[in-house]
C-alpha cells in the first residue's frame, strides 16, 4: 500500500498541470465569467418580478411570494446549483482521455521506462496506479473544484440578491439540499468508474501498445472498424435481404463504450431514463435522490458488467505489453 501511495503521488506530480492547475484555471474562468455576468445584470437592470399581473420590484420580490413559491426557487437554487461547475466535468473527460492515452506510451518515448523499471514496483502496482488516478484522483480534485466554485456562485448570487434587498442567506443555508448535494456527488464516483472502465482500459491498451501515432490508434481504429461495419452491412442487406440493424446497433455500441465512457453522465445515454424522473414531483428542480437512484440503476443488467470485464481484461493486456514492451 506504501508503494501505491508513492506511485499515485508520482503520477499526480507528474500530471500536475492537466489534474490540478487546468480545473483551477477553468474555475477561476468559470467563477469570473458568470459571477462578472451576474452581478453587473442585477446591478444594472436590479430584481424584476409579476406577481398576478403586477410589477413587484427589489426588496418587495421574495415577500410578496407565497410561502409555496419561495421554497420552490429555494428548492430550485439549493438543488441545481452545482449544474454551473458542467463545464469543469467536460474538461474532465478531455484530461482523462489524454492521460490515458499517454500512460505508457509517453515513458516509452522518453525512455523513463528504464529508470521506473530500476525500481522496486511490479508493472501490475505501476498501472493499476495509472488506473486509480484516471477514475479516483482525477474525478475527486474536480468535483472538490467543482463543488467550490457551485457554493461560490451561490454566494455571489444571494449577496448580489441582497444587495438589491432580498436577502436569501438564512433560507439556503437552512436548505438540507445544500449539504446534500456534494455528497450525492461522491455517491457517483463508483457509477463512473464502472461505466469509465472499458475507455480507460482501451486507452491504455492502445497506450502501451501503439509505437506512434497512439491518437489516430484509439480513435482511428474504432471509426474505422465502424465504417467498414456499416458498408458490410449495407451489401449484405442488399444481396441477401437480411437486416443488419441489429448488428450496427452493437458496433455503434462497442464504439461509444470504448471511446465516451469516461464523460461523466453518460450511462444515461445507455439507458432509456425519462429526464422528468431526475425532478422532483412538483418540478421544482433536481431531485437529488433520483439522480443518485438512476444512476446506480444503471448497473442493474449486463450491458454495464459486460463493459467492465472487458476493461478488466484490455488493462491485464496493457500490463503484459508494459512488461515487454520497452522499446522508445
Amino acid at each position: 500500500m506504501n508503494t501505491l501511495k508513492w506511485l499515485l503521488r508520482r503520477e499526480f506530480w507528474e500530471h500536475k498541470g492537466s489534474m490540478f492547475w487546468t480545473p483551477l484555471v477553468v474555475a477561476g474562468i468559470l467563477l469570473a465569467t458568470m459571477g462578472s455576468s451576474m452581478i453587473f445584470g442585477l446591478a444594472k437592470h436590479g430584481v424584476h418580478m409579476t406577481i398576478n399581473g403586477h410589477p413587484v420590484h427589489q426588496a418587495t420580490v421574495f415577500r410578496a411570494l407565497p410561502m409555496d413559491l419561495r421554497s420552490d426557487v429555494i428548492s430550485m437554487i439549493t438543488s441545481g446549483y452545482l449544474a454551473v461547475s458542467a463545464p469543469l466535468f467536460m474538461m474532465l473527460a478531455i484530461v482523462v482521455f489524454f492521460y490515458c492515452l499517454g500512460a505508457l506510451y509517453d515513458e516509452r518515448r522518453d525512455r523513463s521506462i528504464l529508470f521506473w523499471k530500476s525500481l522496486p514496483t511490479s508493472d501490475e502496482m505501476t498501472v493499476l496506479s495509472k488506473v486509480l488516478t484516471a477514475v479516483i484522483v482525477t474525478p475527486v480534485i474536480t468535483m472538490a473544484f467543482a463543488v467550490a466554485v457551485s457554493l461560490l456562485m451561490v454566494v455571489l448570487t444571494c449577496a448580489a440578491l441582497a444587495v438589491n434587498g432580498v436577502n436569501l442567506f438564512g433560507d439556503v443555508l437552512a436548505s438540507p439540499q445544500l449539504y446534500l448535494a456534494p455528497l450525492a456527488l461522491a455517491s457517483l464516483l463508483p457509477v463512473y468508474a464502472l461505466w469509465a472502465a472499458p475507455t480507460i482500459g482501451w486507452l491504455m491498451l492502445v497506450s502501451g501498445w501503439a509505437r506512434s501515432k497512439v491518437f489516430l490508434w484509439a480513435v482511428g481504429t474504432p471509426l474505422v472498424t465502424l465504417v467498414i461495419a456499416k458498408w458490410v452491412s449495407l451489401t449484405l442487406s442488399q444481396t441477401t435481404g437480411s437486416d443488419m440493424s441489429g448488428l450496427m446497433a452493437f458496433m455503434q455500441d462497442v464504439v461509444a463504450r470504448a471511446l465516451t465512457g469516461i464523460v461523466p453522465g453518460i450511462w444515461f445515454s445507455y439507458k432509456d431514463i425519462d429526464p422528468s424522473l431526475l425532478l422532483n414531483t412538483a418540478h421544482k428542480g433536481l431531485d437529488l435522490g433520483a439522480v443518485v437512484a438512476q444512476s446506480w440503476g444503471t448497473l442493474a443488467g449486463p450491458d454495464a458488467w459486460i463493459g467492465v470485464a472487458a476493461g478488466v481484461a484490455m488493462i491485464f493486456g496493457a500490463i503484459r505489453l508494459r512488461r515487454w514492451r520497452d522499446e522508445g
